[in-house]
């Protein structure tokens, strides 16, 4: 006889989605904190912001590139830690905040949080602005959101290949069209410290930074099927489509992030153990 399990992020879920984000039960792993949310409870919050009064809110996806990246750039570590919403995009990263003690429900990537938001969004005709990724995949996905989601505004587009110069006028461009969010497909740390830098300056309830899902929803790149990403091993599958890329990144970017939140819990663990003694 099958007996369900109460569920331990019940609480937090409930004062996550009542009120503003507090850091109140957040997972930590090094030095950054992360939301206990599932998807579902992530796009629920994106979603009551949209709905809110125009404050800006900064959803940071963090994977393990990013944490490592964290270590050696000031301004990415920074950004990250201003995010409003701070979800695990990575198995790893999941399974490395259960070893230290401190676990998330589940992952919660950028690709999937995007599109449930576009779902979600639909019926409630939000806006939307796309910016990123080459000239051609940006169009092409601002017509395929208007196709998949009836009811979806894009209220603007453009790609990411822009000078500094240009900045100021890309922020005016999405005042002006007035969406309720923003989806960044800028790789990192570019996508972070950008958003924390004009978050203010956009009047964008929910900015949420997807990285290369731009491509993916877009149709311009194939994602690992739903079982190889069920069981962690996406990434198995993009070092499989491009592997002259990919190798060198994960080769050298996992064994980092592996090192790094090892020795980290450790020390966390006899920490633990030193303040415990009588």
């Amino acid at each position: 006889m099958h007996t369900s399990r109460p569920n331990q992020f019940a609480s937090l879920r409930d004062a996550r989605l009542e009120g503003p984000s507090s850091g109140v039960g957040r997972a930590e792993l090094l030095n950054l904190e992360f939301d206990p949310v599932t998807m579902e409870l992530a796009i629920a919050r994106c979603i009551q912001w949209c709905e809110a009064p125009r404050a800006p809110h900064l959803v940071v996806t963090a994977n393990s590139a990013v944490l490592c990246m964290m270590k050696r750039d000031a301004d990415l570590a920074a950004a990250c830690r201003a995010g409003d919403l701070i979800v695990a995009d990575g198995m790893s990263v999941v399974w490395a905040l259960k070893a230290a003690g401190t676990p998330v429900p589940e992952r919660v990537t950028g690709v999937d949080l995007m599109a449930g938001l576009l779902e979600r969004g639909a019926p409630k005709k939000l806006r939307v602005y796309l910016l990123g990724a080459r000239a051609e995949v940006v169009a092409e996905l601002a017509r395929l959101c208007q196709q998949r989601y009836p009811g979806i505004v894009i209220a603007g587009f453009r790609d990411g290949y822009f000078k500094p110069s240009e900045h100021e006028a890309i922020v005016e461009e999405i005042r002006r069209a007035r969406p309720h969010m923003l989806f960044v497909g800028m790789p990192s740390p570019f996508k972070e410290a950008w958003c924390q830098r004009h978050r203010e300056r956009l009047d964008v309830p929910v900015i949420l930074g997807v990285g290369g899902s731009f491509d993916v929803h877009a149709g311009h790149v194939k994602r690992a099927p739903r079982l190889l990403r069920s069981i962690g091993m996406e990434w198995s599958w993009r070092l499989m489509m491009e592997p002259r890329k990919m190798w060198r990144r994960y080769l050298k970017t996992n064994s980092e992030f592996i090192w790094m939140a090892g020795r980290s819990s450790i020390s966390r663990r006899l920490g633990f153990l030193e303040t415990s003694r009588p």
